[in-house]
């Protein structure tokens, strides 16, 4: 099973990116598909999840409205638009697969990919 984040960088404070994550190895046609994020010196946060067969999506209170997630269904690929960043929204940023119904917890995912960073300057 793996899971490849990318699309992390550096941007300034009001600007937008566009994070990537591909699952390989995992029928995940069941599953939901989460973004969680750790900043520096803090636990995991859970930032929002897909269930992949009917496309719900869910999020944390910290990026309603600010943060999208959908998926391209035949490339087994998540993405996560990010828009109005904020300095308080660096973190690394994981995609993981749950086999909960609502996971709104870092400890509900069992596959992790390998984070990708990203950096908001004010």
């Amino acid at each position: 099973v793996q899971l490849q984040a990318s699309g992390g960088g550096l941007v300034q404070a009001g600007g937008s990116l566009r994070l990537s994550c591909t699952v390989s190895g995992l029928d995940i046609s069941r599953k939901a598909v989460g973004w969680l994020r750790q900043a520096p010196g803090q636990d995991r946060e859970f930032i929002g999840y897909i269930t992949w067969s009917t496309g719900f999506t869910y999020y944390a209170d910290s990026v309603k409205g600010r943060f999208t997630i959908s998926r391209t269904d035949a490339k087994n690929t998540m993405y996560l638009q990010m828009n109005s960043l904020k300095p308080e929204d660096t973190a690394t940023y994981y995609c993981a697969t749950s086999d909960g119904i609502v996971p709104l917890s870092p400890d509900n995912y069992n596959y992790w990919g390998q984070g990708t960073l990203v950096t908001v300057s004010s």
